[in-house]
């Protein structure tokens, strides 16, 4: 699914993603962590999986391991 960093704390590791049908998620610190990204800019598209606690899996495209630039 795809979304867009509506917040992004760096302090905390936590923010928010607004999917593109309107969803407010929260991401967490252990959920950003797990990501190996550095740090999200608000407006910044991203790919995440969603589970019953929310946001699961963050990820851009092309970045990290096993991923390819399409």
């Amino acid at each position: 699914m795809q979304a867009t960093i509506h917040t992004f704390d760096n302090d905390s590791g936590s923010g928010t993603v607004l999917t593109d049908n309107g969803r407010l998620l929260t991401v967490d610190h252990a959920t950003f962590a797990k990501s190996h990204l550095r740090h999200l800019r608000m407006g910044q598209r991203v790919s995440i999986e969603v589970g019953a606690e929310g946001v699961t899996r963050l990820w851009i495209e092309g970045i990290g391991p096993g991923q390819r630039i399409r």
